[in-house]
């Protein structure tokens, strides 16, 4: 902000309102948002309103950043888009229409759905493969309509533009100078601007001269460019990384440039005009071309070189990518927790605008953490210290809310106000605390095993009821002189229980029968590479659904059975690591972006310790892994549980998994490290893998002549799996990895990575991942029959992602619900729906388009606090058409009867993915496609077939449905 975007908002109004000719396009709201609220004067607010009316300022994607493509959850990417999106509808009334997403590492099938649902009438890439884009290049094909989501197929779908090998950079090299042309501004100086002026490699002035030169060197670089698309109207970017910081300078160059070319235009067969994305998208749309059609393959993973593949930044920074997620996590629960609480308590004192607050300071560091350097671990650590401190500081306003609004519903009469805490297993609290209040942010019934640290192993435990609860305490995996309580939990949708944890003493310890004493089976350290023929000592570990076999011989999994079916499957899973090059003299290197292995991976471990802990609810697997039988410290630890679920329950989900963690680090330098599960599944070395948690993509292994173990590296964000014609094995992550089958049967994934190279750029922005921690990754491991998964996946990474809140308070059994916040009625969505958001977004502005319009003109923006009357209400189907017999139907939900525990509701809109469109009114563009040719083409509406009366929704296969709700007043 200080040293590079402030000054480019600044100069460049002052720079448009000196040439009406001028035009400029912006992208990443969270700078511009800063230079509005901090920097710009009324006067240049007054002038950007203008600029916006006259088309000369636009608004590209407007959400807070351009995220990432291939580790961003699109719970995530939505959050941000809707964040822009909602301050640009409220303060100018603008909603973008175009994509810019140039610099994301590769480009996801998920993406062109996600623009197409906001209102997009096109989309534009740059990074894809460099061989790929070279063949499109040549073929015309750089252009086409994308269908992203092969189950919304015609109906989503977006003209999609791929930039050339030129990319968003204005090409630098011109042959009459040494030094560089067309950025005349030169590059921007951190921190602080120099005094003179005079900034690093400005290039040579446009001067009467060379004016002629610098008409020839552009006109010749646009002829190039034309001639690999198939209209005559060329996208020429002006600009680049760190652009326009000084933009008199760069428009004064500009201007005589463009006016002299178009006066030699006969000469040149060339003119040229400033536009923006939109001129250029109107221009191609009006022109009579067919266009062809791209199904739902993405364009990941990227190699911009031969031994440039860009899949290392799937792992990079793996503490930042749980955190995000994790911040993303407790920002779903506390969104629809305050918003149930406002409407239940609508003169509550929580029911404020610094409650919406603490949530929206929260949303600003989740958003922002979606940049394509940012979740990535593409940035440096002093940026990634930003990032964090952002999302802990945002977490913890959030955990502060929540807590308050417990103490609110339970101590209606409250003469001294207990402490509470939203517990976060990392941060290793372990006070014993009388209740522990379970939120369930999900709009299903769960039934799973909530964990609490304890100090002591004399505990029971009590509902709300006191009634004694199922549960089991042993020793910490993390924190020697702790416990770990597991509570089995039923809870309904968005609800809460209470249970009470009550110290025993010794004759109660011995006799009650609720919560058991886990034992410990002890197994000393064994060579992973036994001499013993495998499989001849092998003990089960066994529950109602899963027997996992171990091998006395080597410490490992041997195999694992699906007790319904009876399907066994041979299942190894070890550690390895790739060994990397770190001197650019000896070859390519890894960095925060690239991984660049020297060969295949090697077994990072040759002797395992293994314990077994046994108990009534839980039996847990515990793998330490040596380098040898000398060293005294393990590098690397295993974590695997099952449940055992008592009569009673419906625990078929808790059943049907198994839970693994991970400990991995430090790594020794220049090493990338690995989980491979090694099956005797016959998968063809086929990979599934999600495109950001929405849609799966079919990965096939290809032989490459260099690098071929990285370019078949690809980003998992929730889901992977194998599978043969009977069996498939998922994995389900709660952060992002880098994922691959390097072999028939094998799913192989990066959990970490320490690097060190001399590339001279990496070393001045300190891009070297020279990362020494220590990542502790969760893994739920699904196998079984296909169909019996595929009903189950959905819904168990749902659970993995969105695990229940657990809040600590000094609440005594008797303790009474507030009048108005009883929990009945408790919102439930059928199987195959989930609730994507429920909150209370803020926004003044009124959804009737004309008369928002008329107050903007008018002056007339709601003054005053956020509005807290209207409730952001997102469902999704989660599956797609022909996955599943029952789930891949269609589902009908309606909100009134959803919602009923909050009030009655008065008024259903149906509104594009962001809020900012009303569907009657969204009429996207059509492009003329093979398919539709000969047809009279007309926009995109949405179709009312959708809509049952004037509360009840059908949702087909992968539709995102997004409404404004508003209710009765009490």
């Amino acid at each position: 902000m200080h040293a590079y975007a402030a000054n480019v908002y600044t100069s460049v109004i002052e720079e448009l309102n000196r040439g009406k000719q001028r035009k400029f396009i912006a992208v990443e709201q969270e700078f511009f948002r800063l230079w509005w609220s901090r920097v710009a004067t009324d006067t240049q607010k007054h002038q950007v309103h203008q600029l916006l009316k006259e088309g000369r300022l636009e608004f590209i994607i407007g959400g807070q950043v351009m995220h990432d493509e291939a580790v961003t959850q699109i719970d995530d990417q939505i959050l941000q888009l809707t964040e822009g999106h909602g301050f640009l509808y409220e303060t100018f009334g603008v909603r973008p229409q175009f994509s810019w997403h140039v610099d994301p590492f590769g480009a996801s099938a998920a993406t062109p759905t996600l623009f197409a649902l906001a209102g997009f009438n096109a989309h534009l890439i740059s990074r894809i493969d460099y061989d790929q884009k070279e063949d499109m290049q040549k073929a015309k094909k750089l252009q086409f309509v994308w269908r992203g989501s092969p189950s919304l197929a015609e109906s989503q779908e977006i003209f999609t533009h791929v930039m050339d090998q030129y990319s968003y950079c204005t090409p630098s090299y011109i042959p009459f100078s040494n030094k560089s042309g067309f950025f005349w501004n030169g590059f921007a100086v951190f921190p602080n601007p120099p005094e003179d002026g005079v900034y690093p490699n400005m290039s040579v002035p446009v001067t009467d001269t060379n004016l002629n030169l610098y008409a020839q060197t552009m006109v010749a670089n646009i002829k190039q460019r034309a001639a690999w698309f198939r209209t005559q109207d060329v996208l020429w970017p002006w600009g680049c990384d760190k652009q326009f910081f000084n933009s008199s300078v760069q428009f004064t160059n500009m201007d005589p440039l463009l006016a002299y070319i178009n006066n030699h235009s006969e000469e040149f067969g060339v003119t040229v005009e400033y536009a923006t994305v939109g001129d250029y998208f109107r221009a191609i749309h009006d022109r009579d071309v067919t266009w062809s059609i791209r199904n739902q393959q993405d364009f990941l993973p990227y190699s911009s070189e031969p031994f440039q593949s860009w899949t290392g930044f799937y792992t990079s920074r793996s503490s930042l990518k749980g955190i995000a997620r994790r911040a993303s996590s407790l920002l779903y629960a506390g969104e629809s927790m305050f918003t149930q609480y406002v409407r239940k308590n609508p003169r509550g004192p929580l029911a404020q605008p610094e409650s919406l607050e603490q949530l929206q300071q929260l949303r600003w560091a989740v958003s922002e953490v979606q940049h394509h350097d940012g979740i990535t671990g593409t940035e440096s650590p002093k940026v990634r210290d930003m990032y964090m401190n952002n999302l802990m500081e945002g977490m913890l306003a959030v955990e502060k809310l929540m807590a308050s609004i417990i103490i609110d519903i339970f101590w209606a009469e409250k003469k001294e106000e207990p402490q509470t805490t939203v517990f976060d297993r990392d941060s290793g609290s372990n006070e014993v605390t009388p209740c522990a209040v379970v939120y369930n942010p999900l709009a299903w019934t769960i039934t799973t095993l909530v964990t609490v640290p304890v100090g002591s192993p004399g505990v029971t435990v009590l509902d709300e009821m006191g009634h004694a609860v199922p549960a089991q305490i042993q020793n910490s995996t993390e924190f020697p002189s702790t416990y770990d309580l597991y509570i089995l939990a039923t809870i309904k949708g968005l609800s809460f229980r209470r249970y009470y944890i009550k110290a025993t003493s010794k004759f109660e310890e011995v006799h009650q029968e609720s919560t058991s004493i886990a034992r410990v089976f002890q197994f000393g350290r064994k060579s992973a590479k036994s001499s013993h023929p495998s499989g001849k000592r092998l003990f089960p570990v066994a529950n109602k659904c899963y027997s996992i076999l171990m091998d006395q011989d080597t410490n490992l999994m041997h195999s694992i059975t699906e007790r319904e079916s009876n399907e066994t499957v041979q299942v190894t899973q070890q550690f390895l690591e790739y060994k990397v090059n770190a001197d650019l003299e000896h070859g390519p290197i890894s960095d925060n972006y690239l991984f660049t292995p020297n060969g295949s991976a090697v077994l990072a471990s040759d002797v395992v310790r293994l314990e077994i802990v046994t108990g009534k609810l839980v039996t847990e697997i515990r793998q330490y892994f040596y380098r040898n039988f000398t060293v005294k410290d393990y590098t690397y630890v295993a974590y695997s549980r099952i449940y055992n679920i008592p009569e009673g329950y419906d625990g078929k989900l808790l059943c049907h998994r198994i839970e693994q963690e991970y400990r991995v680090g430090p790594l020794e330098l220049n090493r990338e490290a690995v989980l491979r599960t090694s099956t005797d599944l016959n998968s063809l070395q086929f990979l599934y893998t999600d495109n950001n948690g929405y849609q799966i993509q079919r990965r096939t292994y290809k032989s490459y002549t260099n690098n071929t173990v990285a370019r078949n590296y690809y980003p998992m964000v929730q889901t992977a799996f194998i599978e043969d014609n009977k069996t498939r094995l998922v994995l389900l992550s709660e952060r992002s990895h880098g994922v691959s089958s390097q072999g028939n049967g094998q799913i192989e994934v990066m959990l970490h990575r320490r690097l060190w190279n001399n590339f001279k750029w990496d070393l001045n922005y300190n891009l070297t991942l020279n990362d020494t921690s220590v990542v502790r990754p969760t893994f739920w491991l699904l196998l079984g029959p296909k169909s019996v998964i595929t009903a189950l996946y959905q819904m168990s990474r749902m659970a993995l992602e969105h695990r229940p809140v657990v809040i600590f308070g000094q609440l005594s059994v008797n303790s009474q619900i507030s009048p108005g916040y009883v929990q009945k009625d408790a919102p439930a969505l059928p199987p195959n729906l989930h609730l994507q958001i429920l909150s209370i977004p803020g926004w003044r502005y009124s959804s009737n388009h004309t008369e928002h319009l008329q107050n903007l003109q008018k002056g007339h923006r709601k003054e005053g606090g956020p509005d807290l009357n209207r409730v952001l209400l997102r469902i999704c189907h989660l599956y797609e058409v022909g996955e599943d017999p029952d789930l891949s139907q269609p589902a009908a939900v309606n909100l009134k009867s959803l919602l009923q525990s909050m009030g009655t509701v008065a008024v259903v809109e149906e509104r594009s993915l962001t809020g900012t469109w009303d569907v009657k009114d969204l009429n996207r563009w059509r492009w003329k496609t093979s398919q539709r040719e000969g047809q009279r083409l007309k926009g995109f509406r949405r179709s009312s077939r959708t809509a049952l009366g004037n509360s009840t929704f059908i949702l087909h296969p992968k539709e995102i449905k997004t409404f404004f709700i508003y209710f009765q007043e009490p």
